[in-house]
This record gives C-alpha cells, structure tokens and sequence, in this order.
C-alpha cells in the first residue's frame, strides 16, 4: 500500500467510528478519492459546516443548530407535560423515529459509573430545573437496563425527590441489560405503555 500520510491520517479517523474497522475504512477512502467532486467536497464543506454551527444544547443536552436554536426545548408550539429522560442523543433518535412519545427529550450525556462519568457532568440539575420551570407533570426514565443505567436512573429519581413531578420508569419489554438504542419499535412502544410509577413526590 502506498505510504501516503494525509491517507493513512484519513484511514485511522474513519476506523474510529462505530462499527468500522481498517478494511472498511481503506474501502469508504478509496471511494472518496474515486469521487473528489461529488464526495469529498461536499462532505468536507457539510462537516465544517456542523462543526461551526451545531453544537449540545447546555439546558436539555440535545443538538441545536446556531440558525434555529434548540427544537426539543423551543415550547411556542407545543406546552408538552412529559420529559424522557435518556442517556445519549441516538436514544432519542430512536425514540422519536418510533413516534411513541409525545413531549420533551432530556439527554443526560452518559450515566453514572464507578469510574469514567461523574455525577456532575450529567445534566442533571437543569432537568431538575426544566420540571419546575416548565410545569412537567411526569418525567420518564429511559435510560438503558444495564447496571449503570441503573444507578443513574435511581440517581436522577433521587434528584427529582423535592419535585413534584410524577417519576416513571420504563418496564416490560426492556430486556435486562438492554440498550435504548437497539430496541425495536415494538419492544419501545411495550416499554413505554408498560411504565411504573417510581414515587409519588408528595410535600
């Protein structure tokens, strides 16, 4: 294989994401080169493009673009009563391509582990602030059936405790160890109808 540096430089970034390795990276450069025009221009311009205008909401965690603002936090359209609370943004793709949930998103960013994520990187107090601010009747924890999902849900319960909002969590159909992510509609519309209540928050 020819030494080229900007190549073999393209070839390590591309393995790096999901569900790519070396061989399939060197396969999507090859057909970026045999399509300079129509491929690497372009996506060259749209991810300089994303990466100067589309950024992490600071008060939900879900993307915002500099043109629009933050669709899931903008309430002109829609006073919804429900939060979902999820661990990451392709939990709330998901869900939202499912249609199962009507109201807001609120994207933790991770959860809590014994090492790695601490409690104060999660955004945790600004949905303890959404609920009181935007008169949230329930919040739904969505977040995956792992151990650390887990924790962090009885965490954000515990957070919520001087609420007074209603705290459910996902049930049947949500396999144990099972992540958001690769559920299917089926198994999402299960969990959702299925919820249980967590607390009653009362004063």
């Amino acid at each position: 294989m020819q030494n080229i540096s900007e190549i073999e430089e393209l070839i390590k970034l591309i393995s790096r994401l999901p569900g790519l390795g070396p061989k399939s990276a060197k396969r999507i450069v090859l057909k970026l080169i045999n399509n300079r025009d129509e491929l690497v221009k372009p996506i060259a311009n749209v991810l300089a493009t994303v990466y100067k205008n589309v950024n992490r909401c600071n008060s939900c965690g879900s993307l915002k673009s500099n043109s629009t603002g933050c669709i899931n936090c903008d309430s002109s359209k829609n006073k919804y009563t429900k939060i979902c609370v999820v661990e990451d943004i392709a939990d709330q793709w998901s869900i939202e391509t499912s249609n199962i949930f009507q109201g807001y998103f609120h994207i933790l960013g991770g959860t809590i582990t014994s090492v790695g994520q601490r409690k104060e990187d999660l955004l945790i107090n600004s949905l303890v602030e959404r609920v009181n601010k935007d008169n949230i009747e329930e919040v739904i924890l969505a977040t995956s059936a792992t151990v650390e999902g887990q924790t962090t849900a009885y965490y954000v319960q515990d957070s919520l405790k001087n609420t007074k909002v209603k705290v459910t969590k996902l049930a049947q159909g949500l396999p144990v160890g099972g992540e958001i992510e690769s559920l299917d509609d089926g198994t999402l519309f299960s969990a959702f109808k299925n919820r249980s209540k967590l607390n009653s928050n009362t004063d």
